[in-house]
């Protein structure tokens, strides 16, 4: 590593809780009137960039935004389906941002910065407050109240939803405030462009060159500093649940001008995905994680029985394997633990489903019980959405018959390395959301 690399994440010293606060008193800021001096590259329209873009351009920057797709609202946040976290504990079952705070490091298997993890758990509440005055139509308790439910990894009641759509409908909320901007002036925003490389005037980052996808040509466009907010790398993987789009070109070419890696290898595989079919595919579909809060995952004890009609297949002879082996979590055990379960279940010869190379690759998630206690209407009120998207692609009614499921590629908690204030090791060039490495943990 060069003499000008060394690392310093110029995190905030002493008790975790009061960093932040103190950070924001010691940072230099601009005032109101000076900020229309400054111009900002924003790399990628999804929630991470979107959301930075309307939030810089309401203080006042000048903002250029860029997305390979046709529209903002074609960015692969759309995908998110389950929810988001937040520290609001409306149920009174013990949340806190500590308790928020542990869960992510936890479930970032102890890779993911301290300092940075506790502000994204302390900022959760504000975050939620955001999305609902962007207008985000989350679900709501009959008493008006914004709903929560469950999610891997955690004992409490904290995941804010809509349906099976929460990711659609942050991003619709996010592109719906960068569209205000846009028309106030304060974004110019380009499509179907994409980021070719990174320019450079004397060691910072000052500009993006970008190629038009409709006429080819080439542009140079520069600014005062460049946000990437590009997405990860799962596609590194041959099947991931990814849309093919997802190249990660920006930060690849953003590396090659010394923004450093970190964490590369750290790849999270969410276990409810559906299984792969056939040779011929190109990526998987994943089914939300919000569905084991009420659908039960079990496989046959028997390997004789993985070929029967899975309503045939008793009780006693139906393995509950999550609920056996991790009982205080039960069927919510975190993502990573699930996942390795379930390959091991169909390594030792109790797959169901499609055979993949002399293997079956599944397990059921099954939603018998929870019909029965709770009746269809319900059950169909939190995961319509859902169990149709499962049947179009599996012809299969999971309302009728057990859904199958498997681990997949999902998400990338590795990504460039960022300081504190998400700087990489390029000066002027920031990484926000999955782009870098320093936040995750699910």
């Amino acid at each position: 590593m060069s003499e000008e690399q060394q690392l310093d994440s110029f995190s905030p010293k002493g008790p975790l809780e009061q960093r932040w606060t103190q950070h924001k008193y010691n940072l230099r800021v601009v005032s109101p009137a000076n900020r229309k001096r400054y111009r900002v590259i924003v790399v990628g329209t999804g929630l991470a960039g979107a959301s930075a873009a309307a939030s810089l351009a309401e203080m006042g920057y000048q903002v250029k935004t860029f997305c390979f797709q046709d529209s903002p609202r074609r960015a692969h946040s759309i995908a998110a389906q389950g929810g988001i976290n937040a520290a609001k504990n409306y149920h009174n079952d013990g949340d806190s941002v500590w308790r928020l705070f542990y869960d992510m490091i936890k479930g970032g298997d102890f890779r993911a910065r301290e300092s940075n993890v506790f502000r994204l758990a302390e900022l959760s509440t504000s975050i939620i407050d955001q999305a609902v005055a962007q207008g985000v139509p989350f679900a709501r308790e009959y008493s008006g109240y914004l709903a929560n439910r469950s999610f891997g990894g955690a004992q409490v009641s904290r995941t804010f939803y809509a349906r099976g759509q929460t990711g659609q409908q942050l991003l619709l909320g996010a592109y719906q405030a960068m569209s205000r901007q846009i028309a106030e002036g304060h974004i110019e925003h380009f499509s179907r462009s994409e980021m070719q490389d990174l320019i450079k005037i004397d060691g910072k980052a000052k500009g993006i060159v970008v190629r038009d996808l409709l006429t080819g040509e080439l542009r140079s466009h520069l600014a005062d500093c460049v946000v990437l907010c590009t997405g990860g790398y799962s596609n590194a993987f041959y099947l991931s649940t990814n849309a093919k789009g997802c190249n990660t070109s920006a930060i690849w070419r953003a590396h090659k001008h010394g923004a450093l890696f970190a964490n590369p290898c750290f790849t999270q595989i969410h276990p409810t995905c559906i299984p792969q079919h056939g040779e011929l595919q190109s990526k998987l579909t994943l089914m939300s994680e919000s569905l084991r809060n009420d659908g039960r995952i079990w496989a046959p004890k028997n390997p004789a029985d993985c070929g029967r009609d899975p309503r045939e297949i008793p009780e006693q002879d139906r393995d509950y394997f999550l609920e056996r082996m991790y009982p205080a979590f039960g069927n919510l055990v975190p993502r990573d633990i699930a996942s390795r379960a379930v390959k091991h279940i169909c390594d030792d010869g109790r797959g169901v489903g499609h055979e993949i190379n002399g293997q079956k690759l599944g397990v059921y998630l099954d939603f018998a019980d929870a019909i029965k206690e709770q009746g269809a209407d319900v059950i169909n009120e939190k995961y319509g959405n859902l169990f149709d998207m499962y049947q179009r692609i599996t012809s299969e009614d999971p309302a009728q018959q057990p859904m199958r499921i498997y681990p997949a590629v999902h998400y990338t908690m590795g990504g460039l390395w960022v300081d504190y204030n998400l700087m990489t090791t390029v000066d002027g060039l920031f990484a926000g959301g999955e782009a870098n490495f320093s936040d995750h943990g699910a």
